[in-house]
């Protein structure tokens, strides 16, 4: 059962990806989505992404970081991070 965080990052996905072969909602939020049993997306999946995350929520995600292989393992996982990273942000 997926959030409604969860619900949009995986439409973000689909639409960015143009996975015409799967529906956003369907997604679990605990599958791994780089693996081929998953959605088996590989490292220009995630690039597409991470560009497509900037544009959406000013979040930057960097190959270079340590954590960034985690954060990108799950959907649960790379919606809760970026909505992490939103929430930090000090109110304007």
């Amino acid at each position: 059962m997926q959030t409604p965080e969860q619900l949009k990052m995986a439409e973000l996905i689909v639409d960015v990806l143009n996975l015409e072969d799967v529906a956003a909602s369907e997604i679990d939020p605990a599958t791994i989505m780089f693996e081929d049993d998953g959605l088996g997306l590989d490292s220009i999946d995630a690039l597409e992404i991470a560009v497509a995350i900037a544009e959406e929520y000013q979040v930057h995600l960097s190959a270079e970081d340590e954590g960034t292989r985690e954060i990108f393992a799950t959907l649960g996982n790379l919606t809760a991070h970026v909505t992490q990273e939103v929430n930090a942000r000090p109110a304007a």
